[in-house]
């Protein structure tokens, strides 16, 4: 299936609601470190619900160490400063959709990484800033997971 890949997570909500979303995808979650929060935190939990045994996550100490582990060929940027949209993409099993903290988005030194082969945007309306880390993940999963037959989903 796809990789979720959130580069250094700050809001612990975010990460537990991820964690369902792999669970329920058949998702990869890959965490970069530093983590804004333990993995024990009772918010990461909490959001996760009883889904943190169904999902495979995974915790890296930076990134080249998960891009040694991954060897992606392709990974998407998710930044409110691409100009192609998510849904222009088609994607395949095993791209990395990669996301940035919480409230900064992806740095430049990550955006210019040989290792990303696209920057992309979720379109919003103007004067908007971002949309929660969660939720945007959710709706890059699931676009990319519609693009691929909801391979299988019940």
């Amino acid at each position: 299936m796809f990789r979720i890949m959130f580069f250094q997570p700050c809001i612990p909500p975010n990460t537990g609601n991820a964690i369902r979303l792999a669970a329920n995808t058949g998702c990869e979650l890959h965490l970069i470190e530093p983590l804004g929060f333990g993995m024990s935190d009772t918010q990461v939990k909490r959001a996760g619900l009883d889904y943190h045994e169904m999902a495979t996550v995974t915790v890296h100490p930076d990134l080249d160490a998960a891009w040694s582990a991954l060897r992606p060929e392709r990974v998407f940027a998710f930044t409110a400063h691409a100009s192609r949209y998510h849904s222009d993409i088609d994607y395949q099993p095993g791209d990395v959709l990669l996301f940035g903290p919480e409230p900064t988005g992806l740095p430049a030194e990550v955006l210019d990484m040989p290792q990303v082969t696209d920057r992309v945007r979720i379109p919003m309306l103007a004067g908007r800033r971002s949309h929660n880390l969660a939720n945007a993940a959710s709706i890059v999963v699931y676009e990319a997971w519609r693009q691929n037959g909801f391979a299988g989903a019940v």
